[in-house]
């Protein structure tokens, strides 16, 4: 099963699941978190299609054995589930950078000497 085994990225999960819920980052982290979560909806992505493809052939063959397909099929669901949530995060993260850059924005436009017009 792939469900995220390395350290590294349930460190990933985690910090984007901080982030999307509203804690602080800086803009250098929100563009290494979007690389990352981007790059781990593609490899969940490329996993679920081999999987699919197994599985297809698989139930296409008929000496094929139910255990196989079974494990498959499991397979499919967790890297369907895991491609979710991948997803949500990337949007949710979308959505928190978008409101950090517009407040730093506000703030530094706010902050600003007025301009002299003569």
């Amino acid at each position: 099963m792939a469900s995220l085994p390395q350290k590294l990225d349930l460190a990933l999960v985690k910090r984007l699941r901080q982030v999307v819920g509203g804690a602080p980052a800086v803009e250098s982290e929100l563009r290494t978190l979007a690389d990352q979560a981007g790059g781990w909806a593609r490899a969940t992505e490329a996993q679920l299609r081999a999987a699919e493809l197994r599985l297809a052939k698989l139930n296409a063959d008929p000496a094929s054995e139910l255990g196989e397909m079974a494990t498959e099929i499991r397979r499919v669901e967790t890297l369907s589930g895991e491609l979710e949530e991948a997803r949500s995060l990337l949007t949710g993260l979308e959505q928190r950078t978008r409101e950090l850059r517009t407040a730093w924005l506000k703030y530094h436009a706010d902050s600003a000497p007025p301009l002299n017009s003569t």
